[in-house]
Parts: structure tokens; sequence; C-alpha cells
């Protein structure tokens, strides 16, 4: 029977592309084949009605934030500084995330509490087309009160929606996949809710590279300095301060409310919870155990309702173990120049191995930094704790900041959902669809002279999820 010239042209391309793909697909696997995660982030709400529970009429409760975790908008944690593998020859990908969530509610006489319990430490682990998080819990079972602690548990399967996770790139990226409480996620939940129950669906973004050494939080060089120079003069080598202003104002900033978010600048960074203003200069006299020092950095906060703060100049002094916070401020309302924002106490403030730090202390706003802010808290409110780290000699290490990753972002984007039907696309397009502009792992990539120019597959998943937010700024 003669082929048809139709049916000719059909096998050709066939045979040109099966080709083609057994060229470029081997050698893109065997470049991507066990490589190491480092750095990222995941944002999971954990489940929105136990937050609202928790915090409700009922329970009368509250949650607090440990390891550096953070909160996006008004009803995600972000967990931080991802590790683990991904092979782009299976797809199997494992990456464990840093921080935590405590919740308590039902306070009792005693000052304890019936509810009491300790989400931390999530690790996603995807195999053969299906995925698993796993948590460390210390949860307070209900009705009974035992305190059990358990480590890794399989808490939720997770669904991927036919995603094909092989492929080869510098990011993994996947948004919105939906999670079940599996049973001993329920048994380790301490009786709140059955297996087979939803949880909020969880996004996250990791870096798949080489692991290479963070730099210390300043990337402008040190003029070196003897130890007798620095002995005599008092100067600093180095410094940073990390704090992250007041945890309910940034949900403020990026709820609904807002509906805004913010920019860093002059090389401060961001740490999820907290901002780090680098590259401390200054002096500290060790007999006074006295400081007085300024950062680089500026973070500028807006949104609607004329949401509109920025700054800048941050500077600390301590003296008599009282410490103060100033910075310079500029806004719709107020500006103004070493503004007095909040203060702290510096009890232990003695070096050890040439470094000086201050870890998560307590602060307070002053009644200049209530004017800065607009009026919106009151002088004395507790704003985030404050960490200092002051390097007296070359040699000292600063603490690491957080690892977000390459792509975090104040709040998750959003974009129409891709999946492996938009063929057809070429790459430029391809990253055009990555709203936060992250280069991602790509599925696939096709291309022959007698083919549509390209198609490139990305496994970002992504749908519009509606946040609660908080209502008012000032509530904890």
């Amino acid at each position: 029977m003669p082929v048809r010239p139709r049916a000719l042209i059909t096998a050709v391309c066939v045979t040109a592309l099966g080709a083609l793909l057994g060229a470029l697909l081997p050698a893109t696997a065997a470049h991507a084949a066990g490589r190491t995660v480092q750095g990222g982030r995941l944002d999971w709400g954990i489940k929105s009605s136990f937050q609202s529970y928790v915090t409700g009429p009922i329970a009368k409760g509250s949650y607090s934030l440990t390891g550096g975790a953070a909160t996006v908008g008004g009803s995600e944690f972000r967990f931080h500084s991802a590790t683990g593998t991904y092979d782009g020859d299976t797809g199997a990908f494992s990456a464990a995330f840093s921080g935590g969530v405590h919740f308590v509610g039902h306070k009792e006489d005693d000052g304890t509490y019936q509810l009491d319990l300790t989400i931390s430490r999530p690790t996603v682990r995807i195999s053969g087309g299906s995925g698993t998080l796993y948590v460390d819990i210390l949860s307070k079972a209900k009705g009974t009160g035992t305190v059990t602690t358990s480590s890794q548990v399989p808490f939720a399967s997770l669904s991927l929606g036919g995603i094909d996770m092989r492929g080869g790139g510098n990011a993994v990226q996947l948004n919105d996949l939906p999670a079940t409480l599996t049973s001993a996620g329920a048994q380790s939940f301490a009786g709140y809710y059955t297996a087979g129950t939803a949880l909020d669906p969880l996004s996250l973004s990791a870096d798949v590279q080489a692991a290479e050494p963070k730099p210390s939080g300043t990337d402008r060089p040190t003029p070196s300095k003897s130890a007798e120079e620095k002995e005599t003069s008092g100067a600093i080598a180095n410094g940073a301060v990390d704090w992250g202003v007041r945890r309910t104002f940034r949900e403020y900033v990026t709820g609904d409310i807002a509906q805004g978010g913010w920019t860093l600048s002059a090389g401060a960074q961001d740490g999820g919870a907290l901002f780090r203003f680098p590259a401390g200069e200054g002096t500290y006299e060790k007999g006074a155990r006295s400081l007085e020092a300024e950062f680089d950095g500026a973070v500028r906060f807006t949104g609607e309702q004329g949401l509109d703060l920025k700054l800048s100049g941050v500077r600390v002094t301590v003296q008599d173990a009282k410490g103060t916070l100033y910075a310079d401020v500029t806004s719709a309302d107020f500006t103004g120049k070493k503004v007095a924002i909040a203060t702290f106490t510096a009890k232990d403030f003695t070096p050890r191995d040439d470094l000086v730090e201050l870890t998560e202390v307590p602060t307070k706003l002053t009644a200049q930094g209530a004017k800065a802010f607009g009026g919106m808290y009151q002088a004395g409110t507790a704003m985030d704790p404050l960490s200092l780290a002051v390097a007296l000699t070359d040699d000292a290490a600063l603490p690491a900041l957080p690892d977000l990753g390459s792509s975090a972002t104040a709040s998750p984007s959003a974009s129409a959902p891709r999946t492996a039907t938009d063929a057809g696309t070429d790459t430029t397009e391809a990253a055009a669809n990555t709203s936060d502009g992250a280069p991602v792992l790509h599925i696939g990539l096709v291309a022959g002279s007698l083919l549509v120019a390209g198609a490139a597959y990305t496994f970002v998943v992504r749908r519009r999820r509606a946040r609660t937010a908080a209502a008012v700024p000032d509530g904890d």
C-alpha cells in the first residue's frame, strides 16, 4: 500500500523528534542527577481553622515562632534554610526546612495550657510521583494531657497532580500542593483532627546547587587591623543588627487591608522573620561594655491606606546594660534623623571568642518610635526581639542569616496554572510565566527544524488562594 505524503511527513517528524529527545534528555538528566539542595523556604498555614480556633474566643490562646520561622500574609508560616538533595534522573526530591510554630490555648489556673502543640522542622520528600510532609511534633494529648515528643512524623500526604519532577535547572518550585492528614499525623496532632482531614496547601522554593560558603553578612571589605590597634582604638571589625520591626505589623502590611509589601536597599537582607542591617562600624569599649555603632541597609513598607514608611541609617548604642535602636525615619506624617525607635536590655554584653552578641532580646517602642509609626502603636508596645552581633577581630564570624533561597519574596506570588499541555511557548515566555522571576527546573526542551521552535515545561503549579489577614495591625 503506497505511503501518503502526509503520513510520510508525520513519520519523519516523529523519527526526528525521537532522535532529538534521545540526544538531549539523557544529557540533561545526567547533568541534573544527584544535586545538592541548599537554601529555600516553605510556606504553609498548617490548618487555618486551627489557627482561628487557637486564637479565638474559646481557646483564647496564641502562637509564637521558633527557630527563625516567619509569617507570610495573615495565615501562613514561612520555614527557611532548605537542605537536601534532588535527582534529576528520577525526580526524587528531599528538603528539610528550619523553624517552628508553638500553639497554646485553654489556659489553666496554674498557668499551664490544655492545648500545647509545637510543629517544627518540616521536611518534604517526593519519590515515584508521590509526596509526604514530615514534621517534628511536641504535643499534649487532648483530654489526658500526656505530652509526647515525636521526630519526623509522616504528617501529611501531598498531591502532586501529575507533576513530572524529572529535569534539570537551579531551583525547584512547587506551589499550593494539597495536603491531607495521615493517620500518624492525626495521632501526633493530639487528637484534634482525624486521618484524611484536609490541611492547608503548601508551597516551597528550593535552590539546587553545589554548597557554597555563605557570606558573613556584608560584601564590603573591612580594612585589616592588628589586635593591638583594635584594643587601643576600640574599633569593631564588623557587625549586624537583626530585627523584624513587629510581626503583626508585617502581617498587616501584606494582608488584605494594606495589600502591600516591603523593599530592601543599601545592603539590607531579608531573613524571613527579620531584616538584617549589616556592615557595622563603630566602637566597643571592653571595660565599660559599651557600644556605639551604625549599620548599612534600609527597609521601606508601602501599601494602601497611605502606608509608606522607610527606616534607614540604623544605629545602636549600649551603655550601662541599656540599649537603644535608632533609625532615620521617612513617612507621610513623620520625618526625622537619628530617631530613638526602641529600647532593650543588654545584661550580658561580654565578648566571647572576639564576638559580642545579644540574641532575641525583647524591645519596646519609645515615644518617638510611636510617632514614627503614625500613632499605630503606643509607647511601651512590645516590638520584635532584636539580635546584635559585633565582631572585634576580622576572624570572628557573624551568625548566619536564615537562608530563604534565591526566589524569596515578601509574599508568595501567584499566576495562571501551567501544565504540560502548554507546549509551544518558547523559553522566554516560560520564564516570564514564573512571575517572581525565579529560574525553575525545566521538565523538557524540544527544538528542531521540522518543529515549531521549543517547548519549555516548568513544574510551577499555582492557584490564587484567599488568605485571612489580620484585621488590625496591633493584634497578636
